[in-house]
């Protein structure tokens, strides 16, 4: 595994703009950065993080039985009780799920290491599935990288062929995609979506969250009153059990993507749950809930939310006092704690790999890189490729 510099193409912000990738630059600071790239042998690829992506999300699903079927795991990941039964009827007709990111610490020797299963609403899909590879194949007719470089990221054949499925279970013919205003990278990834979607042969139409709405008859319409039957929501699952819709979820019979059970999934209360269930596995850190730390014989130990997301409200602890801090708007929804395992430094920077499933298949990766040693959304993107 080398970071590597490599040129710049040419114009490439201006074939940015074309193409729709309006978010490349955040607050004046890059987010896609292509002035390196990150290499890996196929057997790290393989080995390392694609059979360990597969094996982690069946032992995922293991947990999702356990605790959709217990009331005591369900108020452990501090689920509103009721949505208990959507949950448990949503598992038991294996509603099926579209895709999901595994994030891993990994310094190229050795096993990776799970940081957190982002399984509701991860972003820097369009980045990974289609603009990476576009940079690999220019890099490769330019003779910047060898003709044999080759790159792990099958996302867009996958995703394609997932909402296929998808349509067929719900036998549908059209959905709805949907994120909040004001955020370039979730529409990014919706309008990535979408265009798999039509690749798919599915009709489909974008709507704000914002503009969705409840009919007097209790379906959710867009704002050009449209009922919406198959919804794609790039929202999360705990905001909406907890707003003023969330008791019309039930009755308005949506066909949910993500289905209602994957927040089981992106919750972290997993962590501790999957530590407790395969102690020892090669791929999981020490994890607690918060009535077991003192089970804990780290003297280091990374205290998260059960809800955060993009590394908001993550404190970084050693010998009990904060030394890491990360801002944002959880914690009221209860904590755990991880054992502290650092990430892999390139030139001060901090290495954190993303590795995609789509449906239970590994699909490929996304590396992100921060000066901090929290990941945060406005962490930088690079590509990488594999010889």
């Amino acid at each position: 595994m080398f970071r590597l510099d490599i040129a710049q193409r040419k114009n490439w912000q201006r074939k940015a703009q074309e193409f729709g990738f309006k978010f490349h630059t955040i607050h004046g600071e890059p987010y896609w950065d292509e002035t390196a790239y990150y290499q890996f042998s196929l057997q790290q690829i393989e080995q390392d993080l694609e059979d360990p992506t597969e094996e982690i999300q069946q032992m995922c699903l293991h947990l999702v039985d356990i605790v959709a079927n217990s009331e005591y795991w369900l108020e452990q990941f501090n689920i509103p009780q009721q949505y208990w039964s959507q949950i448990q009827e949503s598992w038991q007709q294996r509603q099926p799920s579209l895709y999901s990111r595994l994030d891993f610490a990994y310094h190229g020797k050795g096993p990776a290491k799970l940081y957190e299963n982002n399984a509701d609403t991860p972003t820097s899909l369009y980045e990974s599935g289609f603009w990476q590879w576009l940079w690999l194949e220019e890099q490769v007719n330019l003779g910047k990288l060898p003709k044999q470089a080759d790159q792990f990221n099958s996302l867009q054949e996958k995703l394609v062929r997932r909402l296929r499925v998808i349509a067929n279970y719900y036998q549908v013919n059209h959905m709805h995609l949907a994120c909040c205003q004001d955020t370039d990278e979730d529409r990014g990834t919706v309008q990535y979506l979408q265009d798999c979607a039509t690749e798919a042969g599915i009709d489909n139409a974008f709507t704000y969250i914002e503009d969705i709405g409840l009919s007097d008859c209790g379906h959710f319409s867009d704002i050009q009153n449209n009922k919406i039957q198959t919804l794609f929501k790039l929202y999360p699952w705990e905001f909406m059990q907890r707003e003023e819709f969330g008791d019309a979820i039930e009755g308005a019979k949506v066909n949910w993507i993500e289905p209602i059970w994957k927040s089981i999934l992106s919750n972290k209360a997993l962590m501790p749950l999957l530590w407790k269930t395969f102690k020892g596995h090669p791929n999981l850190l020490p994890a607690y809930f918060e009535q077991d730390l003192a089970l804990a014989k780290e003297t280091k130990l990374v205290k998260k939310p059960l809800f955060s997301r993009e590394g908001a409200n993550i404190s970084i602890i050693e010998q009990g006092k904060t030394i890491v801090q990360g801002e944002g708007p959880y914690g009221e929804e209860g904590y755990i704690y991880q054992s502290f395992y650092p990430l892999p430094q390139f030139r001060q920077n901090h290495t954190l790999i993303g590795s995609w499933l789509v449906g239970d298949q590994a699909a490929g990766i996304s590396i992100r890189e921060d000066t901090s040693a929290i990941t945060q959304d406005s962490s930088r993107f690079l590509p990488h490729i594999c010889l």
